[in-house]
């Protein structure tokens, strides 16, 4: 019942004007490419994640990770996390980087996240690859 109340938000906060500039995809910095994901993840981590996946991921990236999720108008679409080709050429350094800074499209996590729990996103993201 809750979910329209959700996607409406998310509708306004991804509409871009006719005239809007190309959305950032700059180089991801060298330093944060190199990074190694530092975590051991836990049941309890990866739960964790998975919640904040729910929150704030798959509305976009769907609940599978497919791709499909409810903003199916975006443009180019989501990356589709089941294909084991979608996050092949990232390491996990680049997508820390993309999580907490954002990338084209999508909004940075920022601050909002601590480190361990973008981390452990992380390795969520390429768990769903491994269905």
């Amino acid at each position: 019942m809750l979910r329209p109340l959700f996607v409406l938000p998310a509708l306004l906060l991804f509409q871009q004007p006719a005239s809007a500039p190309a959305p950032d995809q700059s180089p991801i910095p060298a330093e944060a490419a190199h990074l190694a994901n530092p975590i051991k993840p836990t049941s309890e981590s990866q739960a964790h994640a998975r919640k904040m996946y729910g929150y704030d991921c798959a509305v976009c990236h769907g609940a599978t990770g497919n791709g499909k999720g409810d903003l199916t108008d975006l443009k180019p679409a989501p990356r589709d996390f089941t294909d084991p080709a979608a996050l092949k050429d990232l390491s996990d350094g680049e997508l820390f980087y993309i999580i907490k800074n954002g990338r084209g499209q999508m909004p940075p996590e920022g601050d909002r996240m601590k480190p361990d729990d973008l981390w452990n996103m992380v390795v969520l993201l390429r768990s769903f690859a491994k269905k």
